[in-house]
């Protein structure tokens, strides 16, 4: 094999991110398809009411959603209407908005601030939050409790049950707080629980999502999307601000409305899961690897020897490392939909030599 082929082979075998693939056919033709004519700008096109119209159908309710390019401004936006610049966010301490987002949700809140919660499996629990809220009940001397945020899938490829969203909602209720789910990876949880997308949301008692498409199978395309058309009176204002009001709407319309056409988000979210639970299980017969716990959607995280991490970025393999564990690291592979099944299989070969 030529070094040109090599470097080749090691570019496919990438689990860093499902960012890491590109766009799904489907999301492609679309574009093409927006392509032709002319269209009003700034989101008054017909493709972008299509969106909203659709948007309702999935999530059986009228809702109000506001297309953007990133899932950062997402979530930013976001948590800037549930929680006011004194304000203050209960999130894990891995979530995305807590070490991926260089501060976007204080910023765009105006000051509010994130307090980021240590919990097992990524999923933070009513107890852990009850724990630390008298901390933030004295008055104007703390941050007041505004938000909880959770991700959807986790940060750790578990994913919430509507039981367990139901419990933080009411727990936010009591406390006067909003609840905010940072669906980067939605069509993941949906696919693994195999249930409605409203069971999982408004019907659990979560107020906005930050609904992902880029991660599975879209070019650059989320949406923030307000269950309670009252609650988003201004967001028309805040995604103008912050430079999310794209003149070419359309193109990020077409996107979303590819994706959610025919069910194809949740089949290419179910290809994702299957992979990683694959992944997972091949792993498992190894002596120097050990799954963490069994993967719920597209991330699987195992512990390899440090040896065997070196050997396999020696071979090309890209991953991230996630910590340190003496002699072994935990390690991130993440699925996409669009992940070769030949880099999997080389994957477990390279492991299990």
């Amino acid at each position: 094999m030529s070094a040109q082929e090599q470097d080749k082979s090691a570019a496919r075998m990438n689990f860093t991110s499902d960012n890491a693939y590109g766009a799904a056919p489907e999301i492609l033709e679309a574009l093409a398809e927006a392509n032709t004519g002319a269209a009003t700008s700034y989101g008054e096109d017909e493709i972008t009411a299509a969106v909203q119209r659709r948007f309702s159908e999935v999530f059986e309710r009228d809702v109000a959603v506001y297309p953007v390019l990133t899932g950062t401004a997402a979530n930013g936006l976001a948590l800037s209407t549930l929680a006011p610049p004194y304000g203050a966010i209960f999130c894990h301490e891995e979530s995305h908005i807590a070490v991926d987002e260089c501060g976007a949700p204080e910023f765009f809140s105006g000051g509010a601030r994130l307090v980021s919660l240590p919990a097992a499996s990524g999923k933070i629990t009513p107890q852990i939050i009850k724990s630390m809220l008298p901390l933030y009940r004295r008055g104007v001397h703390s941050p007041k409790p505004s938000v909880i945020s959770i991700t959807q899938a986790t940060e750790r490829g578990t994913v919430y049950s509507a039981d367990e969203i139901e419990t933080l909602a009411r727990l936010a209720s009591r406390e006067g707080m909003g609840l905010h789910m940072d669906g980067a990876r939605f069509a993941n949880a949906v696919a693994f629980l195999g249930c409605t997308p409203a069971e999982i949301t408004w019907k659990a008692g979560v107020e906005v999502l930050s609904f992902g498409a880029s991660k599975n199978g879209a070019l650059c395309a989320e949406a923030v999307v307000f269950f309670d058309r009252a609650m988003a009176l201004d967001f028309e204002y805040r995604r103008k601000r912050a430079g999310h009001l794209i003149s070419k709407m359309r193109f990020v319309s077409a996107q979303l409305l590819a994706y959610l056409r025919n069910e194809r988000w949740l089949e290419w979210a179910r290809r994702a899961n299957t992979l990683a639970q694959n992944l997972a299980c091949e792993l498992s017969a190894s002596r120097d690897a050990q799954v963490a716990e069994p993967p719920e959607a597209n991330e699987v995280f195992a512990y390899l020897t440090n040896a065997r991490v070196k050997a396999l970025r020696a071979a090309g393999v890209q991953f991230y490392d996630w910590e340190k564990a003496g002699d072994r690291t935990l390690c991130r592979f993440v699925l996409s939909s669009l992940t070769p099944n030949e880099d999997i299989t080389k994957l477990v070969k390279l492991v299990q030599s």
